[in-house]
């Protein structure tokens, strides 16, 4: 039995990153000044020197480390904890708000029904004040 650890595949790291972050291989060819093809090289090479590979995750908004440490499992683990945090009324993009839209809709229409009739009173208030001065004349 080999306890054979198979080498990082650094290049399969930025595809997935790139991805992630929805990004094509023709977007990050123009951020590095490279062609499609070139990012396509490098991302089936195994290992990439560091310069390069700081230039790629300048590229990719992510530094050096998190690139070389990337996995797919973490990125699945950080995912599922951020939605698994909606039970603390925060979902998966922000907090949850339970409401019936008919409430709102009722409450909308009272709030309006009142500011209505304080205006038709207003108006009649002021026609009742027009109407005395005309008299007194």
């Amino acid at each position: 039995m080999s306890t054979f650890t198979k080498p990082s595949h650094i290049g399969r790291k930025i595809s997935r990153i790139r991805e992630l972050r929805d990004m094509k291989q023709e977007a990050l060819a123009q951020a590095l000044g490279t062609s499609q093809q070139t990012i396509s090289a490098l991302e089936n090479s195994e290992e990439i020197d560091d310069e390069k590979l700081g230039q790629i995750a300048k590229a990719l908004g992510v530094n050096v480390e998190a690139l070389k440490n990337f996995s797919e499992e973490a990125a699945i683990n950080y995912f599922n904890n951020f939605y698994d945090n909606s039970g603390s009324g925060q979902g998966a993009f922000g907090p949850v708000f339970n409401f019936n839209p008919l409430d709102k809709l009722l409450e909308s229409y009272e709030e309006n029904k009142k500011l209505y009739e304080r205006l038709v009173q207003a108006e009649k208030d002021k026609v009742e004040y027009l109407e005395k001065i005309l008299k007194d004349k």
